[in-house]
């Protein structure tokens, strides 16, 4: 087994080289948002460039952790060709070390990192994103808002509705632009209420200024049209708050609640599997750059196996994401969308390893 002195060494080295291309793409993500936010600000009344920076401060962490799988590969392609370089590998194999033996360290490193991104620094991006929203939203107004339709599906003792908004204030309990699609307990159709704006009441949206149209009836109008419901102002503002917005703990509690009030949790509950597949897909980067990284390139070729690890790396990535777009639209399982990239993908750069190392 590799030593404790060796151990610390390798897993010092590669901490520290992921942690440092970690910190220089959130200051890069940070600088170009900076500057969009005071381009985006030049014309708002309030702004200062303190209160811009602080905005920009509270944006980057969500944007980050998107990128923390690319900072894990980078870092351990350069720390691997560096220890190569350097000719220590090549002692530790000299020694009888195998390549499983010193990519303990790493391996167990991006476990690490995983975790921690996880269970701590997710639920601080979560909470300074949500702050962030406000914060833009008290900056920069609804400006834009409405060219993005707000939909709620819920269920009541008269039956089910959906419900269309162009804009929604006050955590969505106040709608202006209002559509209702109105449903019989058996799953009929019942009527078409178009509405200027909703206000949330203890069990009713009182719909202002409401046009009903019905299979049955003539058209009819109506000063103010009351619709049952069983949703709470909570249950409300939760169904317009972001997956991503939401911290690794509170996952489970929101996508519960969400259940409870007949909305769709979906999205909630392959976030939730996804944070926690999150240790598996870093120690995937590691073992894909493991295997671009650990020849002695003595005659070269360093370019191109680093443009080849950093292509795997990419359609890796690629995979993830349309493959958690599946998970989104319901055709894959929360944990299948969620777990399988990283399975596969480590199977995959293991098989590889095998075939380069053991051969």
């Amino acid at each position: 087994m590799i030593g404790p002195t060796l151990t610390r060494y390798f897993s010092v080295t590669f901490a520290r080289t992921v942690l440092s291309v970690f910190g220089l793409m959130f200051l890069l993500i940070y600088l170009l948002d900076f500057v969009e936010m005071l381009r985006r600000a030049s014309d708002a009344k309030g702004s200062s460039t303190l209160l811009v920076a602080f905005l920009s401060l509270l944006r980057v962490p969500a944007v980050s952790e998107q990128v923390m799988p690319f900072a894990v590969l980078f870092g351990a392609m350069f720390a691997f060709i560096n220890l190569t370089r350097k000719l220590e590998l090549v002692v530790a194999r000299a020694a009888g070390m195998s390549v499983w033996q010193f990519m303990l360290p790493p391996v167990a490193v991006a476990l690490a990192i995983g975790i921690v991104a996880t269970t701590i620094y997710n639920p601080i991006s979560a909470l300074s994103k949500r702050q962030a929203d406000r914060l833009e939203l008290k900056l920069f107004g609804a400006a834009g808002a409405g060219e993005k339709a707000l939909w709620l599906r819920q269920k009541s003792i008269d039956g089910q509705a959906i419900i269309r908004a162009d804009h929604a204030e006050d955590g969505g309990t106040s709608l202006t632009g209002v559509t209702a699609f109105v449903f019989e307990p058996d799953g009929s159709f019942q009527e078409r209420v178009n509405a200027k704006s909703a206000e949330l009441e203890p069990g009713f949206w009182s719909l202002t200024d409401a046009h009903i149209i019905s299979p049955d009836d003539e058209p009819q109008d109506s000063k103010t049209f009351l619709l049952a419901t069983n949703l709470t102002a909570d249950q409300v503002s939760q169904s317009f708050v972001a997956p991503e917005g939401v911290p690794f703990w509170s996952l489970p509690a929101f996508q519960q609640r969400t259940e409870q009030a007949g909305l769709d949790a979906t999205a909630y509950r392959l976030r939730y599997q996804t944070l926690l597949a999150r240790p598996l897909l870093l120690v995937t980067m590691v073992l894909i750059a493991a295997s671009f990284s650990l020849r002695f390139f003595r005659f070269g070729g360093v370019a191109k196996m680093v443009s080849g690890g950093v292509a795997a790396g990419f359609v890796l990535y690629v995979a993830t994401t349309l493959i958690g777009d599946l998970g989104g639209a319901g055709i894959l399982s929360a944990p299948v969308a969620a777990w399988s990239p990283a399975i596969v993908g480590s199977m995959l750069a293991t098989f590889v390893l095998l075939q380069q190392e053991d051969g």
